[in-house]
């Protein structure tokens, strides 16, 4: 748990990261993710694992868990690779906002 953040999994596929985070009463949503894309871009470019500057685009995604799907959903964080072989994250992402009615907040 450093800096406070209690990161459960982090994983992810070429073009996004999924991490299951647990947040106190005390954190926001928009701190913790300041903080981990800060540490992570550095850490990258630190150790120049990109060919040009890293950086995370402005914006992040994020819905709760229920404790009972806390297990479900860090297999699905685990098997990234494995899950998009079959589907992009564009398509997944749309299909996960139609099947909740969410909208897109850039096209609004």
């Amino acid at each position: 748990m450093s800096k406070g953040i209690e990161l459960n999994v982090i994983n992810g596929y070429f073009d996004h990261a999924h991490c299951l985070i647990c947040l106190t009463r005390q954190q926001t949503l928009s701190d913790v993710m300041k903080i981990i894309k800060g540490e992570s871009a550095y850490w990258i470019n630190k150790n120049k694992l990109t060919r040009t500057k890293f950086v995370w685009q402005d914006d992040y995604w994020a819905v709760s868990v229920s404790e009972k799907h806390v297990p479900r959903v860090r297999n699905y964080i685990l098997r990234q690779e494995e899950h998009h072989k079959g589907k992009t994250f564009e398509i997944e992402i749309n299909r996960f906002m139609q099947k909740y009615g969410w909208t897109n907040s850039n096209n609004n």
